[in-house]
C-alpha cells in the first residue's frame, strides 16, 4: 500500500498541514522540520502527488512545447536548452511534434490545455489558430510570428543574412543563390531572404532564390537541389537558411563533381552542435540557441507570473559568423 502525507506526518512527529507546507516551500518551516519531513518521505519512499499539489498551488508547472520536429539539430537543441532551464526552475515540460500540420497543432494545443499547462513556447509555422489568441493562454514564439499580440523572440535574421551575402561577395562569388523555405510563411526568418536581396542590389546583382516548400522533407530538399545545379549552371555561391539545406546541396553537387569550395562556396544558418560535429568544414551563421531558449522562458515566466506591461513583442539576439572551410 503506498504510503500517504499522514504517515509521513506520524514518522517526522509533525501536522499533516506543516508537512504540505514543507512540500508546497510555504510559510516559515524551521531547517530541523524541514529535514526530518524530507527523512520521512526517503524512509517511507514517499512521492507527492503532483495533481494535489497543482490544485492547491493552483499551478501545473508544465510548460507546453510546439516544434515542427526535434528531428531538426536546431529544434533539438533547443528542446534540450528549455527542458534544462525548465527542470531548474521547477517545470516539466511537454514536447509536442506537429511537423508543420495544422490538424496535428490544433490537437496538440488542445491537449496541452486539457493539461492546463502554465505556458506554451511554440515553434510551428501554423498562424490565426483561433486558441493561441484567447488572452488567458501564455504563449510565447520562436522565430515564428503567430499573431501580433505574442511575443517572438529569434535571432537577428536579418544581419544573419547580410553578413552571409556580404561574404559570399568578398570571396569573388558572381552568381549567388539563395535557398529558403516558403516564401508564404509569417515568419522572421524571412528576413534572411530580404537581407540577401538587400545585399545583392546593393552590388548591382540579380537575386534568384529557390524555395524548398516541404522543408522537413528530404526528397524535396534533394529536388530543389538538383534543379538548382540543372538551371544554375553559372552559380559560384549558394547562401542557404539552414545548415539542413547547405549539406543537402553539397552532397549533390559534389555527385555532379563540383569542388566546394574551389568551384562553389556555401555558407549555412543555425550553427547547431550536431552540425558542427557532422560538418565542421561548413562555413554558418551561428544562432545562439541556449540564449534563445533561455529569453523564451524568461518572457514566458514573467507572462505566468502577470508581468505582462512593458513586455516586449519581438527579440533579435546577435549571431555568430563561424568561418570553415566551404568559403
Amino acid at each position: 500500500m503506498k504510503p500517504k502525507i499522514e504517515d509521513v506526518a506520524r514518522l517526522a512527529g509533525v501536522s499533516r498541514t506543516t508537512v504540505s507546507r514543507v512540500l508546497n516551500n510555504r510559510g516559515y518551516i524551521s531547517t530541523e522540520t524541514r529535514e526530518n519531513v524530507h527523512k520521512a518521505m526517503n524512509e517511507l519512499n514517499y512521492f507527492p502527488n503532483d495533481v494535489a499539489r497543482s490544485l492547491f498551488n493552483k499551478r501545473t508547472n508544465l510548460i507546453g512545447l510546439i516544434f515542427p520536429t526535434i528531428s531538426n539539430p536546431f529544434f533539438g537543441e533547443l528542446t534540450f536548452h528549455i527542458e534544462n532551464i525548465c527542470a531548474k526552475l521547477g517545470y516539466k515540460v511537454l514536447l509536442c511534434n506537429s511537423l508543420n500540420r495544422i490538424d496535428e497543432e490544433e490537437k496538440y494545443l488542445e491537449m496541452l490545455m486539457r493539461n492546463q499547462v502554465d505556458g506554451i513556447i511554440v515553434g510551428t509555422h501554423n498562424r490565426g489558430i483561433l486558441n493561441y489568441h484567447q488572452q488567458n493562454l501564455n504563449v510565447v514564439a520562436i522565430d515564428r510570428n503567430l499573431s501580433e499580440t505574442i511575443p517572438v523572440v529569434s535571432s537577428d535574421n536579418y544581419a544573419g543574412g547580410e553578413t552571409a551575402t556580404e561574404l559570399l561577395i568578398s570571396k569573388g562569388c558572381q552568381h549567388i543563390v539563395h535557398i529558403n523555405g516558403s516564401g508564404e510563411l509569417e515568419t522572421p526568418a524571412k528576413l534572411r531572404r530580404k537581407a540577401y536581396e538587400d545585399v545583392m542590389e546593393r552590388y548591382g546583382r540579380t537575386p534568384i532564390t529557390y524555395e524548398i516548400l516541404e522543408a522537413f522533407d528530404r526528397p524535396s530538399q534533394q529536388e530543389v537541389m538538383s534543379k538548382i545545379l540543372d538551371e544554375q549552371p553559372e552559380v559560384d555561391g549558394i547562401f542557404a537558411s539552414s545548415d539542413l539545406f547547405a549539406a543537402a546541396f553539397m552532397a549533390e553537387a559534389k555527385k555532379r563533381g563540383k569542388d566546394i569550395p574551389k568551384q562553389i562556396k556555401v555558407v549555412g544558418y543555425d550553427g547547431t552542435e550536431t552540425g558542427q560535429i557532422l560538418l565542421p568544414e561548413l562555413t554558418t551563421i551561428q544562432q545562439p540557441i541556449s540564449l534563445i531558449a533561455q529569453t523564451a522562458i524568461d518572457i514566458l515566466l514573467k507572462k505566468i507570473e502577470g508581468e505582462v506591461n512593458d513586455l516586449p513583442l519581438e527579440i533579435r539576439l546577435p549571431i555568430k559568423l563561424l568561418k570553415g572551410e566551404t568559403t
